[in-house]
């Protein structure tokens, strides 16, 4: 007797290629996926944040160095006693890295956030008698980067440190030749939260004098001080300086976050 075999199923390679290339392309948006959110941070976080810090990181880039640091700086009532100050920049150093641009204890200090570039001008006041280096310090950190870094320099006492002092810009052929690391007088340093940047300066007599008891801007500014930088208005030049400098990023942030929305 024989027995009628039952025919064999032809395997169909086009199916179960095709069934593989699906199964991939799925693993590979959901990787692309994570990987996006990865790359873009939490996305749970405010939009309007992150569009903030975008437009922030390419200012350093983006906007002319008249508009960062202008020729001429007016200050109504920055001065001591509430007088009148202006201030001309007389230097501009080329965007660098923190490693040239800081002292290395503080390059260490904001090294948590990434340093991206740093840009630094030195203005002088209207009799050339003293001089401010100002700087600022674009970094690769999010908002809590950002915040985190804050409130280490808040609860630490970081940016009265003398060790942790901003390095001044020096320029030949200016009033501003001889303004070295001994040469500091007072400084600022502030770290913002709504932009990726640390604004600071740094301060001392044009006529390239050493100063023994530097001091923070707060100090010397405050009310009977009687050491060098504060007699001379220097904490009131740096902080002057920096505040100028910190309200026309902070403007052009908020014009760069709105033409991106």
């Amino acid at each position: 007797m024989t027995t009628r075999l039952r025919p064999v199923r032809t395997r169909r390679p086009v199916r179960t290629v095709g069934a593989a290339a699906c199964v991939v392309l799925g693993l590979g948006l959901i990787g692309g996926a994570a990987t996006g959110s990865w790359l873009t941070g939490d996305s749970t976080a405010d939009p309007a944040d992150r569009t903030a810090y975008t437009a922030a990181r390419t200012l350093w880039h983006s906007v002319p160095v008249d508009t960062l640091f202008p020729r001429t700086l007016q200050g109504p009532g920055a001065g001591p006693g509430g007088a009148d100050r202006v201030w001309t920049r007389i230097a501009v150093a080329p965007d660098s890295g923190c490693a040239t641009a800081l002292d290395p204890l503080l390059a260490k200090t904001v090294q948590p956030v990434g340093c991206a570039r740093v840009l630094r001008a030195t203005y002088t006041d209207a009799t050339s008698s003293s001089v401010t280096t100002v700087g600022m310090v674009f970094t690769e950190a999010d908002s809590a980067g950002m915040r985190d870094l804050a409130d280490r320099f808040s609860q630490q006492g970081l940016a009265e440190r003398p060790d942790l002092m901003p390095r001044s810009l020096s320029a030949k052929g200016t009033v501003a030749a001889g303004f070295g690391d001994r040469q500091r007088a007072a400084w600022t340093v502030n770290v913002l939260t709504e932009a990726p940047v640390v604004v600071y300066a740094v301060s001392g007599f044009a006529d390239g004098r050493t100063v023994t008891d530097p001091q923070p801007a707060d100090e010397a500014k405050a009310k009977g001080a009687t050491s060098a930088p504060a007699q001379a208005g220097l904490g009131h030049e740096a902080e002057g300086i920096a505040g100028h400098i910190e309200r026309r990023l902070r403007t052009k942030v908020d014009e760069a976050t709105k033409e991106s929305a």
